[in-house]
């Protein structure tokens, strides 16, 4: 996701997206364990997107 479509969304929203991108993490990680993960990299971009989704959840709630 892009940092641009990430602001736009609403706090719940946010918060929604979240809790999705940390199951498909938690599923990567099972995958990964057992050999069955096509591609590390999917990890790297979902924990990234986590990481800016905590970002833009903080500064909204400061902003609050």
């Amino acid at each position: 996701m892009k940092i641009k479509e990430i602001r736009d969304m609403s706090i719940d929203e946010l918060k929604q997206k979240n809790k999705e991108l940390a199951e498909e993490m938690f599923k990567l990680r099972l995958r990964h364990t057992i050999s069955q993960l096509d591609s590390p990299a999917v990890m790297v971009r979902v924990r990234k997107d986590i990481a800016r989704i905590k970002t833009v959840l903080r500064e909204k709630e400061v902003l609050v």
